[in-house]
């Protein structure tokens, strides 16, 4: 849905410049896959890459929301250390 909302946005900035109707609904649906791809996909199991081996199976669009929060901590990562 958010791929679809880019394509469409794209799609009227390019209709203000009296460019091909087909253009614009092109780029519209070419956004539109691209979001359906990050929603539905999941990432394969493979031990070729790192980031395969640690988010093999697990959903595209939560590792990126992963690595976008991390990235607004400004990469910090918390270890407790347990013991008395």
């Amino acid at each position: 849905m958010c791929g679809g909302g880019l394509g469409y946005l794209i799609y009227l900035v390019v209709s203000m410049f009296k460019s091909s109707f087909m253009l614009g609904v092109g780029i519209s649906g070419f956004f539109g896959l691209i979001g359906f791809a990050i929603g539905t996909f999941k990432i394969p199991e493979s031990n070729s890459f790192e980031i395969t081996k640690k988010t093999g199976g697990e959903n595209i669009d939560e590792v990126i929301l992963r690595a976008i929060k991390f990235k607004l901590k400004k990469n910090r990562i918390y270890l407790y250390k347990g013991g008395k």
